[in-house]
Order: structure tokens, then sequence, then C-alpha cells
């Protein structure tokens, strides 16, 4: 009789414990992890507002690796990030087995070229230093942007996602290409003729992306993206919390606060209809 009590003691505890943990994450509490800088800032200025305006209570968590942010997602302390494109995306759930998924694209920093020594792209000579990134997939962006400006030529019928320093056809500048880690670009503007600098990179560093020389015409492929777990896409805050970036309120703050910003399909959507 004793042993039955206690069991039943310990089913009831434990279904009050399940229940408390059920109800302690309030709906209208929403926390956003994003990597410092514009992605953080477009949260702040544009979709925190909105969203407070209807009762959420939304925290902002920045990150300074593209680590972290997916982990705190498919676990839980996280209800949504902005940081990544689709590509970096795929591969990292895939690799780790996460159940995360693309929710929308937001406004984008493009990676452009950038000089302190050359006032126009048309300066650029046999032996010009070209600083790009070292990573696969920012080295892809910045060679087809290469190939775009007719300073290389690319082998056909590459897949421009995956180009590399082997697909070079021709390098019809005769530049030198020097690969460096993204966030050292800034910083070889001392010391190159041209760099390829990542938009967020050179926003943190003082660069303005209306004065790079060149930017690249950003592909769905490379826009960033809000993702959430797969299980949450039919939540009401997730509607919500996409309605609020397809809004004209944050259209209005990204005007304002991202020039040279690549504006996703919804935002040139509304600017036309605006027209």
């Amino acid at each position: 009789m004793l042993r039955r009590r206690l069991i039943f003691s310990l089913i009831a505890s434990f279904s009050l414990t399940a229940a408390n943990i059920s109800l302690a994450k309030d709906p209208k509490e929403l926390v956003i992890g994003t990597s410092a800088g514009p992605y953080a800032d477009q949260v702040k200025l544009g979709i925190k507002p909105i969203l407070e305006k209807q009762g959420y209570k939304i925290k902002v968590v920045e990150f300074n690796d593209y680590i972290q942010p997916n982990f705190a997602l498919a676990e839980g302390s996280l209800d949504a990030n902005a940081f990544q494109h689709i590509i970096y995306l795929t591969k990292f759930a895939t690799e780790n087995k996460l159940a995360l998924s693309e929710l929308i694209k937001v406004p984008t920093a493009p990676i452009a070229i950038y000089s302190k020594k050359h006032s126009s792209l048309n300066e650029v000579k046999e032996g010009s230093t070209v600083a790009l990134p070292n990573d696969p997939t920012n080295q892809a962006r910045a060679l087809v942007l290469l190939d775009q400006l007719g300073w290389i030529k690319l082998k056909a019928n590459i897949d421009p996602i995956r180009a590399s320093e082997k697909d070079m056809a021709d390098n019809i500048k005769k530049i030198k290409l020097v690969p460096l880690e993204a966030a050292q670009l800034p910083r070889s503007l001392q010391d190159t003729d041209y760099s390829f600098v990542n938009g967020n990179f050179a926003l943190a560093s003082g660069l303005k992306l209306n004065d790079a020389l060149a930017r690249e015409k950003i592909s769905a492929n490379y826009q960033n993206l809000v993702a959430i777990r797969t299980e949450d896409k039919a939540k009401p805050w997730v509607k919500d919390l996409e309605a609020a970036y397809r809004s004209r309120e944050f259209l209005a703050v990204t005007n304002k606060h991202f020039a040279g910003f690549a504006k996703p399909d919804y935002q040139q959507a509304l600017e036309v209809a605006a027209k």
C-alpha cells in the first residue's frame, strides 16, 4: 500500500512539474539570436518595436560566431535567429541533424570590393593585389563578381555557389589573389590594391556599403534569413514575426538605416506597389 502511494505521489509530482515547464514559456516572450552588427540592429530598430506594439516582449541575443546560434535555436534557448543564408543553414542543419527551417529572407549586406589606394576599378593593372575571403562560400561569391567585372574568366558550366580558384580559366587582368580570413579583410585594405569585404565586417569596420567600388547582385542563395525550429512553423508568433518583416514599417526602417542592403522580394514588391 505504501509502495502504491509512493508511485502515485511520484506520478503526480512528475505531471505537475511537466505542466509547470509547459506553462513556463510565455508565447508572447520571444528570444531572437543574431550576429552582432546590422542584423541585430534590424531586429532592435525594426522588428522589436512592431512586435512590442502587439504585446510581445522581445529579447535580442547577439553572438560572435556562426556556430552557437543554430545550436541555441535547436535546443530552445532561442525562438528564432537571423544571421545566415540558406546554403549555410542547410549544410549546418544536415551535418548536425537539427530540425531547423527558413522562415523569411531579410535585407542583406552584400559582399563588395573596396580600395583605399584607388578611386576606380579602371585603375587595376597587371600585378594588382586583390584580397578575398578564404572560406569556400564567400570566396565563390568574390570570384563570381571578379568574373562579372571581367578581371578573370571562370570555366564554363561551373556551379557558381562552389566556384574556387581552380575554376579560373583565365586571369585576364593578371591580378594576384590573396585569400584571407573574412574578418581580416577590412584591415587588408592598407596593404592591397583592392579587397573584397563581407557586408557585416565592412559595416563593423566603419566602411559604408555605398562607398564600395562594386557590389554583388545577391542571389536568393546568399540572402540572409530568419530561421526557426521546424516544429514551430504553424505557431501564431511565427506568423506575427514573418508579418513584421513583411510590413511597410520595416521597409521604412530598412530605407532609413540600411542603405545599400539588398532587399528581399517582398520589400521590392512593396516599393513597386507604392509607385
